[in-house]
């Protein structure tokens, strides 16, 4: 809780900050990266840099968290913290770094806003910075203690056991942890470190590129949980020239069966909520790969409710894993799908069983033309509706959502990337 004195000045001095933040942040990551190189190197995600997104998100977390301080101070926005606290355990971060940022953030600040930055607003901000920091620490020591990754060691090796080419531009990798394989499945019967993960959640993966980096993205886990093997996909980002596909095009480019990655324990605040109410799960593109997740454990535990599977995409031959869609929809009792397709082209995608399944032909799902749109699609009373994809489309989504009578703290969501979408929840 903000101190009553701290308050004031936080209310005071708020519209200068924010309206100067995203200068502050500018600053900021250019005072960091100047004085830690590394941390762009091999921490920071050059891409995010490259388009400003980090900087974006970094304002607009600090904008909101100070905003609901002064407008709540009795209320921590603990859905926001929670899900900045998820991202940072995949990336291995200690409660050591936050002093750095503080350093950094603090000059940045001074040298921006200069003389109204007095002995009073520097303490009140300094309040605001450290409840955020030290409830995120907070956040992240407990994750990392559930993962058995002591003190931010939540990195270890992995071996590609299986990769298979969804698309042109997708590909699955399953992997199995270097360690003896019947130790981790020791781990697993036991709950023992990264030995299951919740249906999803992702992992962060590190690739050594041939600059020497070490740049870490992070990929939701498509498999179904429980199993010693971890399933990721992956699609390549084209964008040459710039850092935005780095890890991805090395990804496709060179990593295949026997090869070795760094990997992260399992972490992400979107998983599937145990209900034997009716869901709705919603997808676009690579957003998929959540889920199919959530599908997987669905389908294996046998639930009988309401399931609702919609998926947008760019046409049937871009669509990763229709198979597994189709397959694990028509699984579960009350499983609907329907699929968009912007462009209906000619060829259709092979359907393969998937993950060696070879349980027959599914109910297809209703193939649609054109962009998503819920007018005339069922949304059952009572729904937990899931969304994954690019932040436009699931702001489509939630709002039509809302207008059919889902509450928006039934909606829950995932973005790829730094999170732009304030209020979101």
């Amino acid at each position: 809780m903000l101190s009553a004195k701290s308050v004031e000045t936080v209310r005071a001095t708020l519209p200068a900050v924010g309206g100067a933040v995203t200068e502050i942040t500018d600053l900021f990551y250019r005072k960091l990266f100047d004085a830690h190189p590394e941390l762009l190197r091999d921490l920071f995600n050059r891409g995010n840099q490259a388009s400003g997104a980090q900087k974006q998100a970094l304002a607009g977390a600090i904008a909101a968290f100070a905003t609901g301080l002064v407008r709540h101070p009795e209320v921590r926005p603990d859905a926001m913290l929670t899900r900045i606290a998820h991202k940072h355990a995949s990336l291995g971060i200690t409660r050591d770094q936050y002093q750095v940022v503080h350093t950094h953030l603090f000059a940045a600040i001074v040298d921006v806003l200069g003389d109204a930055v007095t002995a009073e607003v520097a303490a009140a901000w300094d309040e605001v910075y450290w409840l955020m920091a030290n409830a995120l620490v907070a956040i992240e020591e407990r994750l990392y203690a559930a993962a058995g990754a002591v003190d931010g060691s939540t990195w270890r090796a992995w071996e590609v056991v299986e990769r298979t080419r969804e698309t042109d531009d997708v590909a699955t990798f399953r992997l199995r942890p270097v360690d003896d394989i019947a130790e981790a499945e020791a781990e697993q019967q036991t709950g023992g470190a990264n030995s299951t993960f919740r249906p999803g959640q992702y992992v962060s993966v590190q690739v050594e590129l041939p600059d020497g980096a070490r740049q870490i993205r992070q990929y939701s886990l498509s498999g179904a949980p429980g199993a010693p093997t971890r399933t990721i996909t992956v699609k390549r980002i084209r964008a040459a020239g710039t850092p935005d596909g780095e890890v991805s095009n090395h990804l496709h480019a060179h990593v295949r069966v026997g090869h070795r990655v760094t990997m992260s324990a399992a972490y992400g605040d979107l998983v599937l909520t145990d209900t034997p109410g009716p869901l709705v799960l919603i997808s676009a593109g690579i957003g998929c790969t959540p889920i199919l997740s959530m599908l997987d454990h669905l389908a294996d535990l046998g639930h009988e409710g309401s399931v609702t599977v919609l998926h947008a995409d760019r046409s049937p031959a871009d669509h990763a894993m229709r198979a597994d869609h189709e397959q694990l929809t028509a699984k579960l009792p009350a499983g609907v799908a329907h699929f968009w397709y912007e462009s209906r082209a000619a060829e259709q995608p092979v359907d393969r069983p998937s993950n060696g399944r070879t349980d027959g032909s599914p109910n297809r799902p209703t193939d649609r033309a054109g962009r998503m749109d819920l007018t005339d699609i069922a949304i059952p009373t009572g729904a937990h509706a899931y969304l994954c994809g690019p932040l436009p489309f699931m702001r489509g989504i939630r709002t039509a959502l809302i207008e059919r009578g889902i509450p928006a703290s039934d909606i829950h969501y995932e973005v790829f990337g730094p999170d732009l979408w304030l209020g979101g929840e």
